[in-house]
């Protein structure tokens, strides 16, 4: 806890832009969420590039649909082939993106100070804060929520040895939920509430074998 602390201060310490003073509020009693997904080039948060952001509000353990985000953001550098084989976001899929900061600035706007939701979410919020450092001088002191440790703790295993299966859709299967189609950023972020919702709900495995 102290750590955490000393984290968030030395976060504040470093904002360089007072608009986004908002970040570092205290959360409201009727605590709000937002579960987002990131698309990008790749998986080398040094390197690798966001190409689209989708995000959707929890309130009231409801999703708001009408509260929700979608950009597609322009990359520095050239949509390789190989790349389109991880994220499917063709060239001509791009044509109504925005530039990086402006995707960023948006988006920071929309999460406000609430907790993040999000499915392998450390790598999705590495992603923002390497835009996000460059606009505002420092990294996001947002709450997280990782969903594949949430499914995890709550996952009943009929031995220690068993082999717990953490990929997306074997998750939405065991919880019995709908998919949307193709996987985008906005897609995933509304099947990620979905999951949040669904486990919240459901107690931790305390059994033997957790």
């Amino acid at each position: 806890m102290m750590i955490e602390k000393l984290k968030y201060y030395y976060q504040k310490s470093r904002l360089k832009n007072d608009e986004f003073a908002f970040l570092f509020d205290e959360l409201p009693e009727d605590e709000e969420f937002v579960s987002f997904d990131c698309e990008t080039t790749g998986l080398n948060v040094k390197k690798d590039e966001i190409l689209s952001i989708g995000g959707v509000k929890i309130m009231n353990s409801k999703i708001e649909f009408s509260e929700s985000f979608e950009r597609f953001v322009t990359p520095v550098n050239h949509i390789c082939e190989e790349s389109i084989k991880i994220h499917h976001i063709r060239p001509c899929d791009m044509e109504d993106s925005i530039e990086a900061k402006i995707a960023i600035e948006e988006f920071l706007h929309f999460i406000g100070n609430r907790t993040l939701i999000g499915y392998y979410i450390k790598f999705d919020i590495a992603m923002i804060n390497r835009y996000a450092k460059k606009l505002i001088g420092t990294t996001i002191p947002n709450k997280s929520i990782e969903l594949s440790s949430m499914y995890y703790k709550r996952y009943k295993k009929e031995s220690s040895h068993e082999f717990v299966d953490l990929k997306f859709d074997t998750i939405m299967d065991k919880l019995d939920l709908p998919k949307l189609g193709q996987h985008d950023a906005l897609n995933d972020a509304v099947m990620s509430g979905m999951m949040y919702l669904k486990l919240k709900d459901m107690p931790e495995y305390k059994g033997a074998f957790s």
